[in-house]
């Protein structure tokens, strides 16, 4: 098998020039990832159980069950989600969900609220699952099983893919000979969309960030405030918004629904949404529609 290679140059300083093809100059895209419910938790019958918590790292004995972990994993799907997906519509803001399928299967009302908002699902995979720890035809197997369970509890299939944490080697080949997805996220490297060759043929990727996001509260210390967040994002979307005078940039903004759904910290989201929103070259959208704007531009030449 012939390895992912590596892009160390990208744009350089060709980067794409113009606007978005609605004249606006930053694309804004919220991402909240929706995992609640298939996280590995040995109540799902798993041989291990996350380890991550509001209290950091914090791993149990082999075969003893966390039940603070659960609990914690089960306030996003109890509440946090309600409290972003309230936020999003009161401030009129699309937003993709990275949505496991099996969290999806154990909380359909959520789903079924997702897709009448007019949110995107995009695939997070069938399991909140390190995809690298399966083989070529586990993962494959995968791939088919979120797509079946998407057009059950979502009544369509996503057209887009992310892995947690990180794409396996096979990960891009196996989305892209299954046909039906126009982009994936399983990239940190840019601001802006980009294509690759994959087996021959055009793949878009539309990268994600881990820097302005919400998993910050669990993992960096000093991040607990409300306005931590609110002042990061603010700085990302003033230095991509004065850069992109110059051409299209994109803004990704990473949530989770344990995390930012609680009280103490969603006033950031509504907080920057309002702030960005005073700007009306600024256009809060989803990555399908990012990905269906970067294909049409391309098509243009």
């Amino acid at each position: 098998m012939i390895e992912p290679k590596r892009d160390l140059v990208g744009y350089g300083r060709d980067k794409p020039t113009g606007t978005w093809r609605n004249g606006a100059r930053l694309a804004i895209n919220v991402v909240v990832n929706y995992e609640e419910g298939s996280e590995r938790s040995y109540a799902m019958g798993d041989s291990d159980q996350e380890v991550m918590t509001e209290w950091g790292s914090y791993p149990f004995p082999d075969g003893i069950r966390n039940l603070a972990m659960e609990s914690m994993y089960e306030y996003g799907s109890r509440v946090g989600v309600w409290r972003i997906i309230d936020t999003l519509k009161e401030t009129n803001t699309p937003a993709t969900f990275f949505a496991c399928a099996v969290a999806f299967e154990q909380n359909p009302r959520v789903a079924r609220a997702v897709v009448e908002d007019g949110h995107e699902v995009c695939s997070h995979g069938y399991r909140w699952e390190e995809v690298f720890r399966l083989s070529e035809e586990e993962e494959r197997e995968r791939i088919r099983l979120a797509i079946e369970s998407f057009e059950r509890t979502c009544g369509k299939r996503p057209v887009g893919w992310y892995c947690r944490y990180g794409a396996s080697v096979h990960t891009r080949r196996l989305v892209v000979e299954e046909g039906g997805f126009i982009y994936d996220s399983d990239a940190y490297n840019d601001d802006v969309p980009y294509f690759l060759s994959v087996d021959g043929k055009r793949h878009l990727i539309v990268p994600y960030t881990a820097d302005v996001n919400d998993l910050r509260y669990w993992s960096s210390p000093g991040f607990t405030q409300s306005s931590d967040m609110f002042n990061y994002m603010k700085e990302s979307f003033d230095t991509l918004y004065a850069e992109a005078a110059n051409g299209p940039r994109m803004m990704s903004i990473g949530l989770h629904t344990r995390i930012v759904g609680r009280p103490g910290r969603i006033r950031a989201l509504r907080q920057f949404i309002e702030y960005a929103k005073q700007y009306q070259d600024v256009w809060f959208t989803t990555r399908e529609e990012i990905a269906h704007d970067w294909l049409a531009r391309d098509s243009r030449g």
